[in-house]
């Protein structure tokens, strides 16, 4: 199946549709895709339409050049300085910036729909909250990843303390975030950050089979899984999973894809999922 573009409006996000799975490629290769506010604005409007998008099942998040993201630019903050007396006031820039977090590594989060972020090389500071967004995590073989915030002065953004947290527990999130250590994908995948490990050549490859499998999956009960674990993640009690686990489970056994799904079982045949 051919790729069709997803206008972005910047050249520093790329993306493209195929076969179900919406790909977005964070495209500043020569900064290791470090965030741009073109950059920014192209990740909202892209999530914005992958998560519309009917047609569109998974999502994949990936960075060009063979860096993942380098976070905020660090380079960039140093050369602006603090601002001028005319630029926005520090509660505007809170507020812009809790827009675009919400926008992007919130929208991840909270997406019906899996999101995958495929590592081809480092992942830091900001560039891990939206790697830590994502549902599942691929990376290659050889590549790394840190918090890196401590090392800048800088507390961390985009979501990574609640989104590591629920990872790999608070005290272990606490030493990444404190120290700034790198983190190499082996590691990753012993913490249960990463989901799984391929040989760099292998990674695009890799993470397409994931995604289309994903994409070719029961797209209503995969809404309703992610939303199970979102809930016990932002804290509800027993009783509140529960009983929202009762509610998805009834409503998914009567969608056309549970149906056919139980069809297939007892026909030893593989499901052919819709969607409905």
């Amino acid at each position: 199946m051919a790729k069709d573009k997803i206008e972005t409006g910047s050249e520093h996000l790329l993306a493209y549709e195929e076969d179900g799975v919406a790909v977005l490629t964070l495209n500043r290769p020569e900064a290791r895709n470090a965030m741009s506010g073109e950059m920014n604005a192209g990740l909202e409007r892209a999530l914005d339409y992958a998560e519309r998008a009917a047609q569109i099942r998974c999502v994949v998040i990936t960075g060009a050049g063979g860096a993942f993201c380098a976070g905020g630019d660090v380079k960039g903050m140093a050369a602006g300085g603090g601002g001028g007396r005319d630029g926005p006031t520090l509660d505007e820039r809170i507020h812009t910036q809790r827009l675009n977090q919400r926008n992007t590594a919130g929208r991840m989060y909270l997406m019906p729909k899996p999101v995958i972020a495929s590592l081809p090389g480092p992942a830091a500071g900001a560039g891990l909250s939206l790697a830590l967004a994502a549902d599942l995590r691929i990376m290659a073989e050889g590549t790394f990843i840190t918090t890196a915030f401590a090392r800048v002065g800088f507390s961390g953004d985009y979501g990574g303390s609640f989104f590591l947290s629920h990872l790999v527990g608070s005290g272990k999130a606490k030493e990444l975030y404190y120290l700034s250590d790198r983190i190499p994908a082996e590691e990753c995948l012993r913490l249960g950050i990463a989901n799984q490990i391929v040989p760099a050549e292998e990674l695009e490859a890799a993470t397409m089979v994931l995604a289309k499998r994903l994409a070719a999956g029961p797209s209503v009960a995969l809404r309703y899984m992610k939303e199970n674990f979102n809930r016990a993640a932002m804290g509800a009690d027993v009783i509140e999973c529960l009983d929202l686990e009762a509610t998805h489970h009834v409503h998914t056994g009567l969608t056309q894809d549970h149906r056919d799904a139980a069809k297939a079982f007892v026909e030893r045949r593989e499901p052919v999922f819709n969607g409905r």
